[in-house]
């Protein structure tokens, strides 16, 4: 790798892409060889200019920028690839890390942030970084949350906060009136309240019910 980075910058968003190489182009270790909009001029860019570093726009206008990445990565193991999203999603970052790209940046990201990802990406191509990638194992190892009330809780509890008595709710969900009445203590004892007011309270406070 010669003493300076050389960086491609491939991304669709035209004011992304100016912003990138303005970027890029201040850094004294850094240096913009190459800069395209379409991810069908960035393989001959690539062979042609022999980049250090990759920055990939993943969503491209006329290819998907994950595939692409996932061809550049077949035919150059050391090519430092760094993928660009708007969207940071936890399943994106995944798919991120499926391509064998070298980091993965939001473009809306620190600039400080985007710059180490490229400097990352120069010197360890195949070791994967990216934030929130710890707590997005994290969060994908642990099991399914399983919604706190039924669906037929859901419906009583917006029924009590509209202020329904427990018989209007009886009338409303063509029960009997017990039937309506253990809905009603069912869904006390799950929210841990002993009458409507706490009960609203509480669901209130846990995003169970909206505000009016």
């Amino acid at each position: 790798m010669s003493e300076q980075v050389k960086v491609v910058v491939v991304d669709g968003h035209t004011l992304v892409r100016f912003g990138l190489t303005g970027l890029v182009g201040r850094e004294p270790d850094l240096e913009i060889v190459g800069d395209t909009g379409l991810g069908a001029e960035a393989a001959a860019m690539v062979a042609e200019t022999e980049p250090d570093v990759v920055v990939l726009d993943a969503f491209l206008p006329d290819l998907d920028g994950l595939q692409l990445a996932r061809e550049l990565r077949d035919q150059y193991a050391e090519l430092g690839i760094v993928l660009l999203a708007s969207d940071g999603r936890d399943d994106v970052l995944f798919k991120a890390l499926a391509s064998g790209v070298s980091a993965f940046v939001t473009n809306t990201a620190p600039t400080e942030e985007i710059l180490a990802a490229i400097r990352h990406a120069a010197v360890a191509a195949t070791s994967f970084t990216a934030t929130g990638l710890a707590s997005a194992m994290a969060r994908r190892d642990q099991p399914a949350a399983q919604p706190l009330l039924s669906p037929r809780e859901a419906e009583v509890l917006s029924l009590l906060g509209q202020g329904l008595s427990v018989r209007a709710i009886a009338t409303s969900l063509c029960v009997s009136l017990s039937t309506a009445k253990t809905y009603v203590a069912r869904l006390y004892e799950k929210l841990g309240a002993s009458n409507r007011a706490q009960a609203i309270m509480t669901a209130l406070r846990l995003g169970l019910l909206e505000s009016s």
